[in-house]
């Protein structure tokens, strides 16, 4: 029998295509086309730096196969194929008994960094991926372009309205678009898309418009984020997307939600927000957020957040840098409200969204473990329990 071989796979239906992974890879083993990012089995030296850099987990993908999938197998996939029966008495029946003691270790480590597999909500509606592609993308026309921020601060937060006319953009809460942004890099190749959450609901920016909006941070040396947030209205742009299939609002009116999030990360739990305002307004008690930056002149949507009803979502603000005061972390919030937040925790119908700085994964971990343990929980066992009922969701950069 031939020996089966272990080989790293991206998930294609997960995949958000930021292309952090092909970035990452220090022997180039990663590429993509219109379609995937795919890893090529015969460069890949399973070092694992692509694996913490994935927001979704999407890369944290192995099988253990006779002979390695192409790389024109993989840019035909949309989805990942079953694991291959190897067949009775051979060397391994699945992949994970393949898998040698160090490779499991460093599997299981790699795992935790990137979140978990990540699940989709068991009532969430079924997202359209990867409609318009790096070969065939959407044009889209700028229609607003607001600061979020004010304007002594450093910290410049965009508001940016895309109208997409004629042209179909059936985007979910959640999911994400890719920005192109014009030129070439210093090798002549066509930029890679910049991907940016969707801030508003599926009907819209405004109700039944084929719009959509976006929260964009401008860095200093930001090649996308410095060409969208100088965007002037009537301003057309590439538009590759939507993605992202698995954090996504669920439809159940039952559903609690606990979203977590620092600065931009604020921007799917908006959609969320709106979506809920306009579907099930009478529908209280239900949305938690923690939104934490520096100052509250640097928190994107602090007067709107504000004018949200404290029965409909309740809002705790986390700022770092106030003159006088102590720095307050979004886990300090969460430990400040354990009781609620342990309640939530125990409920069957909550779901725990993060997104925003990877730098706060690892408080919010603790804190969450410190107020299960207060009830007596474990919180790791909690937490993937979560995550195999899509109810723990993490997209952190």
């Amino acid at each position: 029998m031939t020996r089966p071989l272990k080989q790293h796979l991206i998930d294609p239906e997960i995949c958000i295509r930021c292309y952090t992974c092909e970035m990452t890879c220090p022997v180039e083993a990663i590429t993509h086309d219109d379609m995937n990012v795919v890893v090529d089995a015969s460069k890949c030296e399973f070092c694992m730096d692509c694996i913490p850099v994935c927001p979704t987990g999407s890369i944290d993908e192995w099988r253990v196969v006779t002979a390695p999938y192409s790389l024109d197998d993989q840019f035909a996939w949309d989805e990942l194929p079953a694991q291959e029966e190897l067949g009775e008495g051979g060397e391994a029946e699945t992949g994970l008994e393949a898998l040698d003691d160090a490779m499991a270790a460093l599997l299981a480590e790699a795992h935790a960094g990137a979140g978990g597999k990540a699940k989709a909500p068991a009532t969430a509606s079924k997202p359209t991926v990867n409609l318009y592609t790096l070969g065939k993308p959407a044009t889209a026309k700028v229609t607003g372009n607001f600061r979020l921020t004010a304007d002594g601060s450093d910290n410049d937060v965009r508001h940016i309205i895309l109208d997409f006319g004629g042209q179909p953009m059936p985007v979910l809460e959640g999911q994400s678009i890719g920005i192109i942004p014009p030129g070439t890099d210093d090798a002549g190749k066509a930029h890679l898309p910049r991907l940016y959450s969707v801030s508003s609901p599926r009907d819209g920016e405004r109700p039944n418009y084929n719009n959509l909006s976006l929260t964009v941070k401008r860095e200093p040396q930001g090649l996308c984020s410095n060409y969208v947030c100088d965007l002037r209205p009537g301003d057309e742009v590439q538009v590759t997307g939507p993605f992202g299939a698995t954090f996504l609002l669920p439809s159940d009116p039952e559903a609690e939600l606990l979203m977590i999030c620092t600065g931009t990360g604020s921007a799917p739990f908006r959609g969320f927000t709106m979506r809920r305002q306009r579907e099930i307004p009478r529908n209280t008690g239900k949305l938690t957020l923690v939104f934490g930056a520096r100052r509250p002149e640097e928190l994107p949507y602090f007067g709107p957040l504000k004018k949200v009803p404290e029965d409909f979502m309740h809002k705790l603000f986390a700022f770092s840098r106030l003159d006088g005061e102590p720095k307050h972390y979004v886990q300090d919030k969460l430990r400040d409200e354990r009781e609620r937040v342990a309640a939530l925790l125990q409920s069957p119908k909550a779901h725990v969204y993060i997104c925003g700085l990877k730098e706060m994964e690892q408080g919010v971990e603790e804190a969450f473990r410190d107020i299960a343990r207060g009830v007596g929980l474990d919180w790791a066992a909690l937490r993937d329990t979560m995550r195999d009922d899509g109810r723990y969701h993490v997209e952190t950069y």
